[in-house]
């Protein structure tokens, strides 16, 4: 197996628009995604991130050079930890990316980041994605009893 030697987050840049764009198409048709999205979402999520919203921030992962995946994390505040919820919205690797410990990497990069603002770390996870809950797991997050409901409007 071969070992990466550099890997690099940082912001998406308007130059990284269509590889992430790509990278959130296949992340949004995986198993991984129940609720699906619109090509115009990814792009108004893409230029939100782009153009310094302060709800979303968009993140590009390298390795040795190489475009290796994104991440997208949002912001709001939870009564219920009294501060800043860090939400992480995406995470996606490539697949000849994954097991070489980007996304750990990318947590530890997440907890520096926000660690005087945010009160919570959170994300969502589907419960057949046992791959991703065994990370998450590794990386210190735990269940939550919580069932969510949502309307679109």
């Amino acid at each position: 197996m071969n070992t990466i030697v550099k890997t690099k987050i940082r912001n998406i840049e308007n130059t990284d628009k269509l590889c992430v764009f790509n990278m959130m198409k296949d992340f949004y048709n995986s198993p991984a995604v129940i609720h699906k999205a619109s090509d115009e979402t990814f792009l108004a999520d893409i230029r939100a991130c782009i153009e310094g919203s302060p709800y979303i921030e968009g993140f590009v992962f390298e390795a040795d050079g190489k475009t290796a995946g994104y991440a997208m994390v949002a912001k709001s505040f939870s009564t219920e930890a009294g501060g800043i919820c860090i939400w992480i919205e995406d995470i996606y690797l490539k697949p000849e990316f994954r097991g070489y410990g980007i996304g750990k990497e990318f947590f530890n990069f997440v907890e520096n980041r926000y660690k005087d603002q945010a009160a919570r770390l959170r994300l969502e996870v589907e419960p057949s994605n046992a791959r991703a809950i065994e990370v998450y797991k590794k990386s210190g997050y735990e269940e939550l009893p919580y069932m969510q409901m949502i309307k679109t409007l």
